[in-house]
Formats: structure tokens, sequence, C-alpha cells
């Protein structure tokens, strides 16, 4: 399980989903009130993608488990991915509620969640693949 290259990127992918808790996003001046306030987009700024992000992180932890059903951890790994640019569609329409604004560095870590789930899935169809010429030999 752990000597796989694919549990490296699940972990990753899983801890750059909890960080997004954290780090913002998205930085700037928001009306609230008749008020304008400075204000930092995290993930936990609206409910919908505060439990898209959750389930993120939670599905990578839980896809570290099933190593040894390959064929369903890489189509979870593919939902999980479609799940993650989702989030970044929300983020990205939760940037229009503020009237200027900017990326802030740390939204690189939101970036990073479906590259790390492509990087688990390449993994796992490799290894998919390995077992089957393997079978084949035998």
């Amino acid at each position: 399980m752990i000597q796989r290259i694919q549990t490296i990127w699940l972990l990753l992918a899983a801890t750059c989903a909890f960080l997004t808790f954290k780090f913002s996003f998205y930085s700037g001046n928001k009306v609230i009130n008749n008020k304008k306030e400075f204000l930092h987009l995290t993930a936990s700024e609206n409910l919908l993608l505060t439990l898209l992000t959750a389930a993120a992180g939670v599905t990578a932890l839980v896809l570290i488990f099933l190593y040894k059903d390959r064929k369903l951890q890489l189509r979870i790994t593919l939902a999980a991915l479609a799940a993650s640019i989702g989030i970044l569609a929300l983020n990205f329409s939760a940037t229009d509620n503020y009237l200027e604004g900017r990326l802030d560095l740390t939204s690189v870590i939101a970036f990073a969640i479906p590259v790390f789930f492509m990087l688990a899935a390449r993994g796992i169809y490799k290894d998919e693949k390995l077992i089957k010429s393997v079978n084949r030999l035998r």
C-alpha cells in the first residue's frame, strides 16, 4: 500500500484539500451591510464548497485503503478528480461576489488537488496494466 506512488499522490491531494480550509483562494473587498470589507475566500466560505472540499479530502484518504480493488479505486479517483475541478469552478464563481481583489499565492494549493488526483489515477492505471500483463504471462 505505502510502496505505491499513487498512495503518496492521494495523501498529498487529501492534505491540500484540508489546507484549503485554512489558506485563502482569493482576497478582496466585498460589500456587507452597506460597508466595504476586506475578506478572504477559503473553502469554508459557502456550504457547497465546504462539503465538496471535505468530501474530496476524505475520499482521497479512503482511496488509499482501496488498493486491493484497483478498478474501483480508479473509478472513484476519476470521480474525485471531477469533483476537484468542480471545487475550482465553485471557487471562481464565488469570486464574482467581490468588488475587487486578487488570487492569493496560496490558491496554488487548490490548483494542486486535481493534479494530484490525476497523477494518482495514472499510477493506478499503470498498476492495473502491469497486473494484467503479469496475469497474461502465467
